[in-house]
């Protein structure tokens, strides 16, 4: 069913939100390679734990272990860039960065339709083993480092606030279609988010080592784009989902057509996300961070006309492209910025 479909993503990303800050922290306390090298073995045995799963309550548990395993080792991913390359490199290994993280989301689908129309769905997740043990022997290269600065204890407290509020955010959130807003449940979970996220900030204030220091939160740049982050990506995350759910069950499309249908998107940011983090170091990310966000916007308009009889030349590849272009543009100097 789509709410269960819907929960195989979000138990995933419930769990990478909600421990990613505390992955950070173990990273810059214990060493970021090490943490990164863990979460990445974790990462591999919970895949294999979704390719053996026997029904989707188990695979949704496997999932959200998943994501614990990708909750320690992404922070640590740009930490090490950061610790390892100097300032004149940082925004071209950034760009690198994202662009190839953008390149890893869109071609998800296309090679997943691949994997179920051939061996089957399981092998969506067990391909993630040699992956993983490549990325674990790439590791030998990487410089360790630490943060000499890193907090003297962990902020367990802020985490478990992080855990309860979003979780209850997302319950609420995943479950009210069907529920209705009125369902006692639902408002008792929303009550239950909006406590826990009002704990979190007071706890980030009081706390003497805080798991988000508020003091960041004084750089208007870093406020700003931390928002932008989180509007842009709400968007990008679920457009990749809803057109491949979109043309296989609305327009009828085999899993592998529905996959390769975005791959100019996947084109333009493996070609363009390099160079555009280069562009905005030398003008300033400003005029990408306008641009970018309005042709993803247009982008996603030419998408909507996805439906029964759709046409590939017609309704998705304008759309694909247009909106290929808009996260070529502002994806690279959008975390470049969030890292200076």
């Amino acid at each position: 069913s789509v709410g269960r479909l819907q929960w195989v993503l979000t138990g995933y990303l419930l769990t990478l939100a909600s421990l990613i800050l505390l992955g950070g922290a173990l990273g810059d306390r214990f060493g970021r390679r090490r943490v990164f090298v863990i979460g990445t073995a974790w990462f591999a045995a919970a895949s294999l734990l979704c390719g053996a799963a026997p029904n989707v309550e188990t695979l949704v548990a496997a999932r959200m272990l998943q994501g614990v395993g990708a909750a320690l080792l992404t922070p640590g991913s740009l930490a090490i860039l950061q610790a390892s390359f100097v300032e004149d490199d940082r925004a071209r290994a950034v760009g690198l960065w994202s662009g190839l993280s953008g390149v890893a989301g869109a071609i998800g689908p296309f090679v997943g339709g691949a994997l179920i129309d051939g061996p089957g769905w399981r092998w969506a997740f067990l391909i993630n083993l040699p992956v993983a043990g490549a990325v674990i022997a790439c590791t030998a290269a990487m410089p360790e480092s630490r943060n000499p600065h890193a907090a003297r204890r962990l902020d367990l407290i802020g985490a478990a606030l992080a855990v309860v509020s979003l979780g209850a955010a997302t319950w609420t959130l995943s479950e009210s279609g069907d529920r209705g807003w009125d369902d006692s449940t639902i408002v008792a979970a929303g009550i239950v988010a909006l406590v826990a996220v009002g704990a979190f900030v007071a706890r980030m204030f009081r706390s003497a080592d805080p798991l988000v220091p508020p003091a960041l939160f004084r750089s208007r740049a870093f406020t700003v784009t931390n928002l932008a982050t989180v509007l842009l990506y709400a968007a990008i995350g679920v457009t990749f989902f809803l057109v491949a759910y979109e043309l296989q069950v609305g327009a009828g499309w085999s899993a592998f057509d529905a996959g390769i249908a975005m791959l100019p998107t996947t084109l333009l940011m493996l070609v363009g996300s390099a160079a555009s983090g280069e562009l905005a170091q030398k003008i300033g990310p400003r005029l990408q961070l306008t641009v970018g966000p309005l042709l993803t916007a247009a982008g996603l308009l030419l998408l909507s006309g996805i439906g029964p009889g759709a046409s590939w030349s017609r309704n998705v590849l304008p759309g694909a492209v247009v909106f290929g272009l808009g996260l070529v543009t502002f994806v690279a100097p959008l975390t470049a910025t969030v890292m200076a």
